[in-house]
C-alpha cells in the first residue's frame, strides 16, 4: 500500500487503478471498510504498507498515527516467520497503528541510517521519532508488550 499521511486522514493508493484517495483516520477507526473512489475496490488500510528510501519521511515521520516499522530482507527467515504476526496487528489496530515494511537490501540509507545490525528488527515511532525497537522473531505478546509500554495499547 503506498500512502501518504495528512493530520486527519491517510492518503491511499488504490493498488487496482492507481488512483490516490483521502481516508479519514476516524473512519478506519470506526471499522469502516474503505474503497477506492474510481473503481470502488476496497483500500487496503487492514495490511502492512511498504516504505523505502524515497517514502520514509512522508510515510513514517509524518504520520498522524504511530507507525511500526518491519526492516527485512528476502532471505531472513525470522522475518518471514514474524510477517503472518504483522498482518494480524495491521489489522487489528487499523486507524491507531500503521504497520510499514522496508526491505533493507532495497534500502540501505534508511537501514544505515537507523543502524541495523540484526534482523528482523521493529521499529515504532510516534511523532515522527523513533520511541522504542524490537530485535529479533518475538512472539505476537511480546510486540503488544512494546505497544502497551509505548502507547497504552489495548486490543
Amino acid at each position: 500500500m503506498e500512502s501518504t499521511a495528512t493530520t486527519d486522514a491517510l492518503l491511499i493508493r488504490c493498488k487496482s487503478c492507481g488512483a490516490m484517495n483521502r481516508v479519514p483516520l476516524e473512519r478506519i477507526r470506526q471499522g469502516l471498510e474503505p474503497v477506492c473512489g474510481r473503481c470502488k475496490r476496497p483500500l487496503p488500510v487492514h495490511e502492512p504498507f511498504v516504505v523505502t528510501d524515497a517514502t520514509f519521511a512522508a510515510e513514517v515521520q509524518q504520520s498522524p498515527v504511530p507507525v511500526l516499522v518491519d526492516m527485512w530482507a528476502e532471505w531472513c527467515g525470522p522475518c518471514r516467520m514474524i510477517a503472518p504476526v504483522l498482518d494480524q496487528l495491521a489489522s487489528e489496530f487499523a486507524g491507531r497503528l500503521r504497520i510499514a515494511k522496508l526491505n533493507i537490501d532495497e534500502n540501505p540509507a534508511t537501514a544505515d541510517r537507523f543502524q541495523v545490525r540484526s534482523i528482523p528488527l521493529l521499529v515504532i515511532f510516534k511523532d515522527g521519532r523513533e520511541v522504542d525497537r524490537i530485535v529479533g522473531a518475538v512472539p505476537k505478546s511480546e510486540i503488544l508488550r512494546h505497544l502497551r509500554a509505548s502507547f497504552g495499547f489495548q486490543n
